[in-house]
């Protein structure tokens, strides 16, 4: 494990853009913890995030995501993947900026919906205008100084991409 910079790596972005997959891959290559928000949420509340939504609401659902993201922004030497809102708000969007270094994932739409249409995943946001649901996250995914644009490349050249910025800004 790399312990010269024990602070989080966090990839963050919109759904599609590959934030789960480079994470992954980021965590495998520096020998730390992967963590996928979404898949915590699932671990711990035992329902499936559709179910969370039918259940609770996306105001329930949101409610148990600050949490996790308190939760994670207080450990160290993990690579965090965020669900596609987790950073649209602005506290927790401090929190995990404050934890570790924070990445954009982002893509052309044409890509996204390519992606998005060939993931069988259920993404209960997805059942609505999710161009209109981009077009509003826009600011806050904006507001993240570190982006990388995933459209053209593979994963694991994101992955090296989001490596190199980390020791970069780590150093």
């Amino acid at each position: 494990m790399d312990t010269t910079n024990r602070r989080n790596i966090v990839i963050t972005g919109f759904m599609g853009t590959g934030k789960s997959t480079v994470g992954r891959l980021v965590a495998e290559r520096l020998g730390r913890v992967f963590i996928d928000t979404d898949e915590e949420i699932v671990r711990r509340v035992g329902m499936t995030i559709p179910e969370i939504f039918q259940r609770q609401g996306e105001q329930g659902f949101r409610h148990i995501e600050r949490r996790v993201c308190r939760f994670l922004a207080a450990q160290d030497s993990y690579v965090i993947s965020t669900g596609g809102g987790m950073l649209v708000d602005e506290s927790n969007r401090e929190v995990m900026i404050s934890s570790g270094v924070v990445i954009c994932l982002t893509a052309i739409p044409d890509v996204i919906k390519a992606r998005l249409t060939a993931d069988k995943t259920e993404r209960p946001l997805l059942k609505g205008d999710w161009r209109a649901l981009l077009e509003k996250r826009q600011p806050a995914y904006a507001a993240i100084p570190h982006q990388i644009d995933t459209s053209d490349k593979t994963p694991e050249q994101i992955a090296e991409e989001v490596i190199e910025l980390w020791h970069k800004i780590s150093t």
